[in-house]
């Protein structure tokens, strides 16, 4: 009976040891995470969607809270003005989330650009919603506040072909970019002003 208090003991200060160690590990890179996901995964969607900004739109960014979650949004200075922003938003595909940036003209309400950021789509065939310009093309210009569907389910986006259910999948999370973007609107011009 000694024997397994001990072995309990012991046990129990092992895992409070590595469990602290683990959460003392992530506190100190949770920076440097944030930094290289910026840098190589959601960056080049930021800077495409965003070319042409006077400023670095990665480092000018902020974050809203809203019921659900917190997003991150990324500010284009065009002619000296704070009147583009990319953010995060995220649908369901065939292999699971696909992560996209949605890019925005604040006065016109219009999408300036969509891209991928990340997903797990069969490569090949889902994975061209990163691979290929046409398909996130086709949103430039849409109104953000619409619903957006694939042709096949009486929308007006073409599909990947052989991969339906990934377009469906950036097409509504589009459209949650565009629900999110209504209810932030206020807070995110009021934002805005601060980059002037």
């Amino acid at each position: 009976m000694r024997e397994m208090i001990k072995m309990i003991v012991v046990l129990t200060v092992l895992s409070s040891f590595s469990g602290g160690l683990l959460a003392a590990v992530r506190n100190k890179t949770i920076d440097r995470i944030e930094v290289q996901q910026l840098t190589f995964v959601k960056g080049p969607a930021i800077q495409a969607i965003l070319e042409g900004a006077s400023n670095d739109p990665i480092v000018d960014r902020f974050k809203l809270e809203y019921e659900g979650g917190e997003a991150s949004f990324f500010v284009g200075v065009f002619n000296g003005e704070p009147a583009k922003i990319a953010f995060e938003s995220a649908g369901k595909g065939f292999g699971g989330e696909i992560g996209l940036m949605v890019g925005v003209d604040i006065k016109a309400d219009k999408i300036i650009g969509v891209g991928v950021t990340t997903h797990s789509e069969t490569p090949g065939v889902g994975s061209k919603a990163q691979t290929d310009p046409s398909f996130t093309k086709q949103f430039q210009d849409m109104d953000l506040m619409s619903t957006f569907q694939v042709k096949t389910d009486g929308g007006q986006i073409d599909i990947i072909t052989g991969a339906t259910i990934t377009s469906r999948g950036v097409a509504i999370g589009v459209t949650q970019a565009g629900a999110l973007y209504k209810s932030l609107k206020p807070q995110i011009e009021a934002k805005l002003k601060e980059f002037k």
